[in-house]
């Protein structure tokens, strides 16, 4: 029970290694084009940030329901939150490519422009800093307050710290879902001022939850591999896949339902987004995107057979990495290229901060037992069965 998760040393160059192709990617980026560097590190920060945010979810919603199934696995939703300070830095960071992304931030373009002129109050760049600001303030402050309930837990044992846990999960997911939502308006959605949907924050924030819920599955997967979770059957399995499955359904919903209204509706100034992800090779995205992150999990998670099978499952986890990877892409790089590209700057960008992200995770992961001591339910999830 006391067991902490030892990472070796090639792990750690990996990461470091990782940086480092960040570092000349970024590097080349802001030597041949600004304008897409800048795009990709937003981009690749906010995948990052979904992963640590979804799981974050995942590991609040286990408290306000009291599953028990899930408690053997809250180290890995706890460690994966380390993330979001490095991603705040990142963000402040993004000060300096404003004028490369938004078309908002240059007062001479807002002077020429009604529609802008007329989102100037909320889409300004002092007032666009301040929410950043006041987003991560309270991200940070409430998984660490999460964080540190976890481990008194560990020493305390008892309800009480429990049931503190459950209210502060409530709260979290409140802001957590306000905040986020105005995030992806903010850092997203206003690439394209002129353009909005009302689907597109849900949209985005079932897609951290679904996408951050595969990936607590897919390390917990892992580190059963590696000799961890003895405890690990295939019952877990069938309720990560049942996750999985649901939001699966959800995102589905969501995605097809922002295309088919503005496609019906025909505005212009709604399906300008759209055509614009249509031609030069974008609809190969729009195409993968749906079979990737709702066609392959539904119909491959329906047989409750599959749901068990450790290697499917591991299967739809990375895949849904990957289906996270596209969906975001396809909402950023059409403004900024003309054709979908990966060179030097798109895997660069995309190496450093998945180093970054694994280095946070393995080292928040490292500090703790991987199995909490003293949760009520504990030991129901060392012992998941359904009949």
């Amino acid at each position: 029970m006391d067991t902490k998760v030892i990472f070796s040393k090639k792990f750690n160059y990996i990461t470091y290694g990782l940086m480092g192709l960040g570092a000349i990617g970024l590097g080349y980026g802001f030597l041949t084009d600004t304008h897409r560097t800048w795009a990709n590190l937003l981009m690749n920060n906010y995948y990052f940030l979904s992963l640590a945010l979804g799981a974050s979810f995942f590991f609040s919603l286990q408290y306000i329901t009291q599953s028990g199934w899930s408690a053997m696995f809250r180290r890995i939703p706890e460690a994966l939150m380390a993330y979001i300070p490095y991603a705040a830095i990142i963000m402040l960071i993004m000060f300096f490519g404003l004028h490369d992304i938004y078309h908002w931030s240059h007062p001479d373009l807002v002077a020429k422009d009604e529609l802008l002129a007329h989102k100037a109050p909320y889409l300004n760049i002092p007032f666009f800093m301040i929410r950043i600001v006041v987003f991560f303030a309270a991200w940070i402050l409430l998984t660490r307050y999460l964080r540190k309930l976890s481990l008194q837990e560990d020493q305390l044992g008892g309800t009480a710290i429990f049931e503190k846990m459950e209210f502060w999960s409530k709260v979290f997911i409140f802001v957590l879902a306000l905040s986020f939502s105005m995030a992806s308006f903010d850092w997203i959605m206003s690439i394209d001022a002129h353009w909005f949907s009302t689907i597109f924050a849900f949209k985005n924030f079932a897609a951290a939850f679904y996408h951050g819920t595969s990936l607590v599955g897919l390390i917990a997967i892992v580190l059963y591999k590696k000799g961890y979770f003895k405890d690990m059957n295939e019952y877990h399995l069938l309720d990560f896949s049942r996750y999985m499955f649901g939001l699966s359904i959800i995102w589905g919903y969501l995605y097809f339902s922002q295309f088919a209204l503005i496609w019906f509706g025909n505005i212009p100034e709604e399906t300008i987004y759209y055509a614009k992800r249509w031609d030069n090779g974008w609809y190969i995205f729009f195409i993968a995107n749906f079979a990737i992150n709702w066609f392959i999990p539904f119909i491959g998670l329906l047989p409750q057979k599959l749901d068990k099978n450790i290697n499917f499952v591991y299967f739809i986890c990375i895949l849904l990495l990957v289906g996270l990877y596209t969906d975001i892409y396809e909402q950023v790089m059409p403004d900024f290229i003309k054709s979908p590209s990966f060179g030097i700057i798109e895997i660069g960008v995309f190496a450093g901060l998945a180093g970054l992200f694994l280095f946070a995770f393995s080292k928040a992961l490292g500090k703790a037992p991987l199995i909490a001591k003293n949760h009520p339910y504990l030991d129901e999830s060392l012992h998941h069965h359904l009949h």
